[in-house]
């Protein structure tokens, strides 16, 4: 009888962990050292030195790997840090396709680093693959795609993406961060590299940075893992712990997240002041067909502008919500507000946000685990 594949919350609480050989811990012990005792030189139990290996980051790694069904994880010390490894596989002349909706720090990545050093960057709307197709070329190597988008969350088809990445021989990377592997698994869909700011749901509790990448492919597993030991970016013991204990209520956190996210888009779309909501699960929303298709759900994420479009009404509601609390990231267990022109995409020139879509008005939330009255009544109060 072929054995049955672990669910979820199982694996978020048991993959990548057994108990310390040395004292049976439950909990994966904080490796705080730098280094080893090696038995003879070169003779050692695998680890050596810290940059190169910890064995709470191997649990870490291990355990990210399972969540998104890939073979192989590796952890950063932020999000941008495990970009900028993906991107060093590259070399001056290659050409990367990105979706135009972007978190602002990758776009400032791609064009304010690596542009400079002859990649070249290509933005255009996913949303329909013929933009993608016409944007390929002999010379493209990567294709990078946020789904949901960061902040107007839209949803890109990842395995309409694989097959042309496939046809062109080049890697597919999905930053797979506002989804989490509960409610999204790129890698099942066809992609080469997963990408998660680990910050954000992974983590879980606003009090880690780091980054990750997931590969199915030994060859590239050893590219990027000789790259993550060659430049260092690499995250301490102690946060790596924490992650590890924020991975075990990942499944518990994405369910009451997406429930919440729920009720406060339905709520917003019905209120007089506020005239767009992006939030995929609305079945209006133009690519509602593929997110149900390629999620389980809908998540805690979402962006609304207010009727007007006035700059002073927006600032009055972010700057008088009690609950929602206004500071850069998401994906933590308290609910937080933000202003994308100005703070997550402030690094996008205003031409460019405007022609994607994102306006100087827009209001992201990221929708917490509070009682969900409790954050009407904010939002209403806010409103008012």
């Amino acid at each position: 009888m072929r054995e049955r594949a672990m669910k979820f919350g199982t694996k978020a609480i048991h993959a990548g962990v057994e108990a310390d050989p040395a004292t049976g811990a439950i909990m994966t012990p904080i490796y705080q050292t730098s280094t080893y005792a090696q038995t003879a030189p070169g003779v050692h139990k695998g680890y050596e030195y810290s940059r190169t290996h910890n064995p709470t980051r191997t649990a870490l790694q291990n355990a990210l790997a399972a969540l998104e069904n890939g073979k192989h994880g590796l952890c950063f010390s932020s999000g941008m840090a495990s970009i900028d490894a993906i991107v060093k596989l590259l070399k001056p002349g290659d050409e990367v396709v990105s979706t135009n909706d972007l978190y602002g720090g990758t776009y400032r990545l791609f064009t304010k680093v690596y542009a400079d050093l002859g990649i070249v960057f290509r933005f255009v709307d996913m949303g329909d693959m013929a933009n993608v197709s016409a944007a390929i070329n002999d010379k493209t190597k990567l294709i990078w795609a946020e789904t949901p988008t960061n902040p107007l969350l839209k949803i890109i088809d990842i395995a309409a993406l694989a097959a042309l990445a496939e046809k062109h021989k080049c890697l597919l990377g999905v930053d797979n961060t506002f989804a989490s592997p509960f409610l999204q698994n790129p890698m099942d869909l066809g992609a080469d590299i997963v990408m998660h700011s680990v910050t954000k749901y992974l983590g879980g509790h606003s009090d880690v940075v780091m980054g990750a990448l997931v590969v199915k492919d030994d060859a590239l597993h050893e590219r990027l893992a000789f790259i993550q030991n060659s430049c260092g970016a690499i995250p301490g013991p102690q946060d790596c712990f924490l992650v590890l204990r924020g991975l075990k209520t990942l499944h518990l956190r994405m369910q009451r997240h997406s429930e919440n996210g729920k009720v406060i888009a339905e709520w917003l779309v019905k209120h007089p002041k506020v005239d767009k909501v992006y939030w995929p699960g609305f079945p209006s929303h133009p690519n509602h067909v593929v997110a149900k298709k390629q999620m389980r759900d809908f998540g805690g994420m979402m962006s609304f502008t207010l009727k007007g479009d006035n700059m002073a009404d927006a600032t009055k509601f972010l700057s008088t919500t009690k609950v929602f609390t206004l500071a850069e990231s998401l994906g933590g267990v308290e609910s937080l507000s933000g202003h994308p022109a100005s703070m997550t995409h402030a690094s996008i020139p205003r031409e460019e946000r405007l022609k994607n879509g994102l306006t100087d008005t827009l209001i992201r939330l990221s929708v917490g685990l509070e009682d969900a009255e409790d954050l009407i009544e904010d939002l209403e109060q806010a409103l008012g």
